[in-house]
C-alpha cells in the first residue's frame, strides 16, 4: 500500500518571509537533513525563532517539534526572542576567559542591569555569551553588532554600551 504524500502546512501568516523559508525547504525536497538550513534562513528573514516558525517548520519536514527545539536550542547562533537594536557578544572560550572575559561579562551585566542572554527593557540591547568565536589571539574577543573587537577591556566596553545608549 502506498501513502498519500503528506499535505505541507499552512504558512502561519500571510506574510512574504515565509515564502523565503518555504523556498529553502522545497529547494532541498522538504527533507529532514535541511533542518539547520531552514532554522537559518527563518532567523535571517524574521531575526528569530518563535513558537510559530518551529512549529512550521516542523511540520514542512515531517520532523518531531521536539527535535526541531533540540537543534535550535542546542545551537548557540539560534535566537528564540527577538534581540535588541544593538548586540554584545562576550566570548567566553578558553583564551578569552582565561585574559578576563568574565569580568567583561559582570561590567556589562552591572551596566545594562541584564543577565546574559537578555535584552534591556526598552529593546535597544541585547548582552549575549559565545562558547568560541575563533579568534583566540585577539583575546578577550567582543562582537558588537556583528564586528569583531579585539583584546576587549571593561572600560573600553562600557564605553561602547554608553554609545549605543545614547543612540
Amino acid at each position: 500500500m502506498i501513502a498519500a504524500p503528506k499535505q505541507q502546512p499552512t504558512m502561519p501568516s500571510t506574510d512574504k518571509r515565509w515564502r523565503i523559508v518555504d523556498a529553502t525547504m522545497r529547494r532541498h525536497g522538504y527533507v529532514g537533513n535541511s533542518l539547520i538550513e531552514t532554522l537559518h534562513t527563518a532567523q535571517e528573514s524574521f531575526g528569530y525563532l518563535d513558537e510559530s516558525a518551529l512549529r512550521f517548520v516542523a511540520g514542512s519536514l515531517n520532523l518531531p517539534l521536539s527535535k526541531v527545539y533540540g537543534v535550535a536550542t542546542f545551537y548557540h547562533h539560534f535566537m528564540l526572542k527577538p534581540q535588541g537594536k544593538h548586540t554584545c557578544v562576550v566570548c567566553l572560550g578558553t583564551a578569552c576567559y582565561i585574559k578576563g572575559a568574565d569580568k567583561l561579562v559582570a561590567e556589562a551585566q552591572k551596566h545594562l542591569q541584564i543577565k546574559p542572554g537578555q535584552t534591556t527593557p526598552d529593546g535597544n540591547m541585547s548582552l549575549m555569551t559565545a562558547r568560541c568565536v575563533g579568534a583566540c589571539g585577539r583575546a578577550p574577543v567582543v562582537l558588537e553588532d556583528d564586528e569583531l573587537v579585539g583584546l576587549m577591556e571593561p572600560a573600553k566596553l562600557l564605553q561602547q554600551l554608553e554609545g549605543w545608549a545614547a543612540k
